[in-house]
């Protein structure tokens, strides 16, 4: 391999200064540079309304706690409360509003950059560590969900501080007291914001089994089972919740229709294997982090360069535990949960990161070079959309969404204030409830599953009900892969497609015979409202 020449070897060194000064810096200051930034690029976004499972469940379960004092919101879902908590008692501070929501968010995904910025420090090296921090930060799915209020980002918080401490011990197998406990109290706060983030500690848990059955030292031997201790703390205050759950409501798991969309309807071979195929592509494909993995596979083909003073490389512990870690989220993720969102696996592409950023710079003299081009690619897919089916969170389409959405009951609520609105989720949820930042009354509204043609018929026999209608996109794909799902209507995504596609607002209008006064399109993202001039047509009956 050729050397470097002086100049940029210079500025490599220049950039591993500076990295090392930003590690030294304290960690409050580190977290408020963190935060600042957060804000900054994601100006445009921090006053926009309250988004899908953000309108449909957190906000409104975080009012529950906010004004009754309730963990549990009315509608008896289970998702653990402390999210709720947070959100609620921040709103007693500064009120309710959406800029606060979503100036907590930046707080917590600030909270999550730093986590990952030490974990890697400890880990590897300065340099390392703002790279990895940076490409989380800009990744498609992390800088989108940097401002919405899921409980995923919450538990991604809590896990990445406990992986920050956990993982840099696992290199020297032993730990303290002290830390034990703090890893494990990490991972009970994970739990209690999304039980799905219990999957971490059992994760480490079997691990930490397998690791125990196989050491002969008693010394490591007796490390392993307070290690084990420490992993099973989590599920104590996961599962008291569990029982106060149940003996306030009758209902273990959340009522029986969450029960049945999260976890019994999706128990089939069918939807396991379906689920597999969805979540590999999620892990080591989806907004562009097949780049960074590409790179690292190509980095095995070089050999090792030799260690410099302040660079490590990932010992073989650490290693398998993440390996372990992405692993076991890609098959409990595949089995068990109703939608296939990508936010689930928050905390696990800083994990992948990782993993690829120590082969690059193990064997290469340049992974800034490949840090750049990764952060190049991150970015670009926060605009430019693949030609296949995705969720609008995982990318800045969430925002067209949203924009469409309020441009419309703008639109009805200026020309039609009384109307009587035909429309679907979650638009009937924000046409209903003002708190959710769309309008500033409540419609009356008539709601439909979504707008395909056996939807729109149903519509269209009880004409009575409505005399406006909102509709819009329920399932978005992006322009030039419906124009190809169009055209290929033989193929199985093609007949899929037709199946189940929204209707296009001049079919609809012409079911239902409307007429179209108001329409925009994002990149995608539709929406259209039609008017039925129906009240009109009866009165001029009764008067002849």
């Amino acid at each position: 391999m050729t050397s470097q020449s002086p100049e940029k070897s210079e500025k490599v060194e220049g950039l591993e200064r500076a990295s090392e000064r930003l590690a030294r810096l304290p960690g409050g200051l580190l977290w408020l540079l963190a935060f600042a930034a957060i804000l900054l690029t994601h100006w445009d976004l921090l006053r926009l309304p309250y988004f899908w499972d953000e309108g449909g469940y957190y906000i409104p379960a975080a009012l529950d706690f906010y004004r009754h004092g309730w963990l549990i919101p009315v509608f008896t879902n289970a998702h653990p409360p402390l999210p709720n908590v947070l959100i609620g008692t921040w709103w007693h501070i500064t009120g309710f509003h959406i800029l606060a929501t979503r100036v907590l968010v930046c707080a917590v995904a600030a909270t999550c950059f730093s986590a990952v910025f030490v974990l890697a420090k400890r880990l590897l090296s300065a340099f390392s560590a703002l790279s990895i921090a940076l490409l989380t930060a800009v990744y498609p799915i992390w800088f989108a969900q940097s401002t919405l209020a899921h409980a995923d980002i919450f538990a991604a918080a809590f896990t990445l501080w406990a992986l920050a401490v956990y993982l840099p011990l696992n290199v020297r197998y032993e730990a303290t007291s002290a830390e034990r406990w703090k890893v494990a109290m990490l991972f009970s706060l994970a739990a209690l914001s999304k039980e799905t983030a219990i999957l971490q500690p059992a994760a480490l848990l079997a691990l930490e089994g397998v690791r125990w059955f196989r050491e002969r030292s008693p010394e490591r031997r007796r490390e392993g089972m307070r290690w084990m201790g420490a992993m099973a703390v989590p599920f104590l205050p996961l599962i008291a919740w569990y029982v106060y759950h149940r003996a306030r409501t009758g209902f273990t798991f959340g009522n029986p229709t969450y029960l049945r969309y999260n976890a019994t309807a999706n128990l089939s071979v069918g939807h396991v294997f379906t689920a597999l195929r969805y979540r590999f592509l999620h892990l080591f494909w989806q907004r562009n982090i097949w780049l960074p993995i590409v790179l690292a596979l190509a980095c095995l083909l070089l050999p090792r360069r030799p260690q410099r003073e302040g660079r490590r490389s990932l010992s073989g512990a650490v290693r398998t535990a993440c390996l372990v870690l992405i692993a076991a989220n890609w098959v409990a993720f595949s089995v068990l949960g109703g939608a296939l969102l990508t936010r689930y696996l928050l905390p696990i592409y800083p994990l992948i990161l990782l993993l690829c950023v120590d082969l690059w710079q193990e064997r290469t003299e340049k992974p800034w070079a490949f840090t750049a081009a990764t952060a190049a690619v991150f970015l670009s897919g926060l605009w430019i959309n693949p030609s296949t089916s995705f969720a609008p969170e995982d990318t800045l389409t969430y925002r067209d969404m949203i924009v469409v959405h309020q441009e419309a009951i703008a639109f009805v609520n200026a020309h039609y204030p009384d109307a009587t609105v035909l429309t679907a989720w979650p638009v009937s949820m924000d046409l209903f409830n003002p708190e959710l930042g769309y309008t500033n009354h409540r419609t009356k509204v008539v709601s439909l599953e979504d707008f395909s043609a056996a939807e729109v018929q149903k519509a269209a026999a009880e004409p009575e009900r409505y005399d406006t209608a909102v509709v819009f996109t329920t399932h978005y794909l992006a322009p030039s892969f419906r124009r190809y799902l169009e055209t290929h209507p033989n193929g199985r995504r093609g007949r899929d497609y037709a199946a189940h596609r929204d209707l296009k607002p001049a079919e609809i209008a012409r079911m239902l015979h409307g007429q179209i006064v108001w329409m925009d399109d994002r990149n995608g993202e539709w929406a259209a409202v039609l008017r039925f001039n129906r009240s009109y047509e009866a009165r001029l009956a009764e008067e002849r």
